[in-house]
């Protein structure tokens, strides 16, 4: 039986939690890049300006959870982007094709501290009789 994706943001001293869960590995990593940009932006109002395409190599479930996280924070911090959608892919040697529609962070309305890194404390990534789930920090 598998269940409907979603995340949510789950209370962390100092830092942020973020829980996703999702039918497939693919999904799930994109659920986590939701509750990430949902947890600092409200991105209602930022119209899409670009795209950016990481093809993220293959290695174990959580590091490429990891990677994708890293990207989403990389960018905001270093081009000034948010990312507003995040479709991503299985690519045929294990790793993930990750297609991520941005737009300008200045056009965002801020609600929360933003993300500085991903912390690899306490981070989970598996799948369970039910699909996908992943929980991660994220220092703010």
């Amino acid at each position: 039986m598998s269940r409907a994706s979603g995340h949510r943001d789950v209370p962390h001293a100092a830092d942020l939690r973020i829980e996703a869960w999702a039918p497939t590995r693919e999904r799930c990593v994109a659920e986590a890049v939701a509750g990430l940009v949902e947890s600092f932006a409200d991105v209602s109002g930022v119209r899409p300006s670009g795209g950016i395409r990481v093809d993220v190599p293959p290695g174990p479930d959580a590091d490429l959870l990891v990677a994708v996280l890293d990207e989403v924070v990389y960018r905001l911090d270093v081009d000034g982007v948010l990312v507003l959608d995040a479709e991503i892919t299985g690519a045929p040697d294990g790793g993930l094709t990750v297609r991520l529609a941005t737009g300008d962070a200045a056009q965002a309305v801020g609600t929360g501290a933003v993300p500085k890194a991903v912390s690899l404390h306490e981070l989970r990534f598996g799948r369970d009789a039910r699909g996908w789930s992943c929980a991660v920090t994220i220092d703010v």
